[in-house]
């Protein structure tokens, strides 16, 4: 799969996006171990490049916002920077969801979603029940939000 930034080849990636949800413990922005089959499902995963840019805020934003609405439901953020950059943007937003460091590509590999060229995860959403992934959309194009609403859909289906 060809990902575009501003409508410019930009890497290629092979995803995973159906079967057996590869599990991962990362560090969240408190430095707390989080580990996929350890919580309920569904979980949606919203995977973004970079907290400190436009779209990527914006996702977050939403998806938080989401989080707040839908309590049936585990949402999950996963970018490259650090704890310390995601707790940094949580104070200042005053976004309170679980935001989790992948610095060393660790789920991106897993989920095939690392961008080699910047070293940076490709945009996506996984929804995650049972173990299963139910439910993957990878953007094609790095500056495009997610389908937010089927996301939200898919897991509140499956409820």
């Amino acid at each position: 799969m060809i990902i575009t930034r501003n409508c410019e080849d930009f890497s290629e990636i092979n995803p995973l996006t159906t079967g057996q949800a590869p599990d991962f413990s990362l560090k969240d922005q408190h430095e707390n171990i989080v580990t996929l089959s350890k919580l309920p499902s569904p979980t949606i995963i919203s995977v973004f490049p970079n907290i400190n840019t436009s779209v990527c805020s914006v996702q977050t934003r939403r998806f938080n916002q989401e989080a707040a609405a839908h309590k049936e439901i585990a949402f999950l953020s996963i970018s490259n920077n650090t704890p310390e950059e995601q707790a940094n943007w949580c104070a200042a937003e005053g976004v309170e969801m679980t935001i989790l460091s992948d610095a060393n590509n660790e789920f991106g590999k897993l989920y095939g979603i690392v961008m080699a060229e910047a070293n940076l995860l490709a945009r996506s959403v996984f929804v995650i029940k049972e173990g299963q992934i139910i439910y993957a959309e990878i953007l094609p194009e790095m500056t495009d939000e997610p389908d937010y609403e089927k996301a939200l859909q898919v897991a509140s289906e499956n409820v």
